[in-house]
């Protein structure tokens, strides 16, 4: 189990920096709570995950959440993945470091195509809050339900 610290961002362009690694992203959501509780499954490259996260409690801040992740085989997924129908995203994630932190960037495919977000996440809440966004940062997200990925997954782009 570990604490999800993170802020998140929209970004009206993106090119990739020569140092960015690329991910490809396959990730589908087996139960989402009202609470922002979720239950995925993520393949990525030629990992298989199965996800649950929650958010933190009191006194942690909006951007702190509960993780857990296990490492599944690969029938395990291809068992469960049909349960995700209806409730998938599929994205490009780049990681590189950018103004001083480790910065990943989503390109979102399909249904979503156009979406690009970027995400830092922080060791401690203090950093997060104290975290000066660089000007290639687009608007604040976090927090924001539209914006997280099972809302995008179930609902799609936001209206605006």
């Amino acid at each position: 189990m570990s604490l999800e610290i993170e802020r998140k961002f929209l970004l009206s362009a993106f090119e990739p920096p020569p140092t960015a690694v690329r991910q490809h992203i396959e990730q589908g959501y087996i139960a989402i709570k009202d609470d922002g509780t979720e239950v995925r499954l993520r393949r990525i490259g030629e990992g298989r995950v199965l996800g649950v996260k929650r958010r933190a409690s009191p006194p942690a801040g909006p951007a702190a959440r509960i993780e857990v992740e296990r490492a599944l085989e690969e029938r395990e997924f291809t068992d469960l993945w049909p349960a995700t129908e209806g409730a998938r995203v599929i994205k490009d994630r780049y990681t590189f470091e950018a103004s001083g932190a480790i910065v990943q960037v989503d390109v979102y495919q399909g249904g979503l195509a156009g979406l690009r977000t970027v995400e830092v996440e922080f060791a401690t809440e203090a950093e997060a809050e104290a975290f000066a966004a660089p000007d290639w940062f687009g608007a604040e997200v976090t927090g924001v339900k539209a914006y997280g990925n099972q809302t995008l997954a179930t609902a799609g782009l936001p209206e605006s």
